[in-house]
């Protein structure tokens, strides 16, 4: 596996083999080991799926786990657009994002580190993605931005009008979120 470095401060992008043949493909998108060989540390204590329809915006949702709380992401059907918005108060890349596409069967994981804000859209006609977390869910201590803050900018690939829940729908501002003290602060 190739952990590749993105701009925001502990987002990679994995790399693995993927191996087909007429039967479909196989691929290891998670090995203790690859992490460790770059000094990255990761532990899995909770394994989450989430199948949606295209067009379904699932965002932006973040944790202040006292512990943190880091994602494996992957699509394990389908295709999405994987988005991470950078929300750590005195963190270098504060209130950037950046957009992956993951495909299933591209080989292709992002490690998310603690303290940032996640969310994907469905952009085939279903997506499924999977996860992994280094903590638990907590659910005083999820909290969610709204998905389409003009601050942020985030350019959600849509071909009709986004499928949220009501919380997502409802969720403050990032600014909002920081003038009430709800952000996690970055830890370098």
């Amino acid at each position: 596996m190739i952990l590749e470095e993105r701009s925001i401060p502990g987002l990679f992008v994995l790399e693995s083999p993927v191996h087909g043949d007429e039967r479909g493909f196989f691929r290891e998108w998670f090995q203790l080991f690859d992490f460790e060989a770059a000094d990255e540390t990761f532990s899995v204590e909770q394994a989450n799926l989430s199948f949606s329809a295209r067009d379904v915006v699932r965002a932006l949702h973040y944790s202040l786990a006292p512990r943190g709380q880091a994602k494996v992401v992957t699509c394990a059907q389908g295709e999405l657009d994987d988005v991470v918005v950078d929300v750590r108060v005195g963190s270098p890349t504060y209130g950037a994002h950046e957009v992956i596409t993951l495909r299933a069967g591209d080989g292709k994981s992002i490690l998310v580190p603690a303290g940032v804000a996640h969310g994907f859209v469905v952009t085939s006609e279903t997506g499924t993605i999977v996860y992994l977390l280094s903590s638990p869910y907590e659910p005083g201590l999820e909290l969610e931005i709204d998905a389409f803050d003009p601050e942020i900018g985030v350019p959600w690939r849509l071909t009709s009008e986004p499928v949220r829940s009501a919380k997502d729908a409802a969720a403050p501002l990032l600014a909002e979120r920081r003038a009430a003290g709800e952000l996690p602060l970055y830890l370098a």
